[in-house]
């Protein structure tokens, strides 16, 4: 492991993300991508509804992904040169482990949408706690490959959203802390208004 992770809370202060591009082998084998999967969907999930979906991308098929990214790229944006084609394939086969996570709001339940949307969002960094803590590190990246309709379609359906490519391997170069915003700035104390 590449952090003391003794306690709980140093796991959640030590905590960084990788970039995908940084994640190196060894990734996680089948049994602890599954523990991660595991942990991840422990999450919280108002009604009870598992409003969400992990796919695995295995090694082997991320040359397929790769081909269905360039197909996606061409069609939706004719624009695209052959230098953002390249970055589609590269973004496909980046880093060890991919888990495709899916957003899938169940509509027939009366829990609002947006709490169904937290939830995947609870799931994915869940997956990226439990990367940390089995000593690997993890990228959550959409970029326009997650509003893509015919990819979004390879991994789910019209239901769904790609709520995020979760790659996960070892760091390659060390994680670096990124600017967090000042306590102050982000935390009050609550004031009642003076007519209650």
């Amino acid at each position: 492991m590449f952090n003391d992770l003794s306690s709980p809370l140093s796991l959640l202060r030590t905590r960084r993300s990788g970039k995908p591009r940084d994640l190196a082998a060894p990734g996680p084998d089948a049994a602890q991508l599954r523990e991660m999967l595991e942990i991840a969907i422990r999450s919280p999930d108002h009604g009870k509804i598992g409003p969400w979906r992990f796919v695995i991308v295995g090694q082997d098929q991320r040359e397929a992904l790769a081909r269905l990214l360039e197909k996606a790229l061409r069609t939706e944006k004719p624009e695209a040169t052959d230098k953002d084609v390249e970055a589609a394939r590269e973004f496909a086969l980046q880093a060890p482990a991919l888990v495709v996570l899916l957003s899938r709001p169940d509509l027939t339940r009366p829990i609002p949408v947006w709490e169904q949307e937290l939830s995947a969002g609870a799931a994915a960094m869940n997956l990226l706690h439990a990367a940390h803590a089995m000593g690997f590190a993890g990228g959550w990246l959409t970029g326009w490959a997650a509003y893509s309709d015919q990819v979004r379609d390879a991994f789910g359906t019209e239901k769904d959203r790609i709520a995020g490519f979760i790659f996960i391997g070892t760091p390659a170069r060390e994680l670096q802390e990124r600017p967090r915003p000042a306590y102050d700035d982000v935390v009050s104390d609550w004031k009642p208004v003076a007519s209650l």
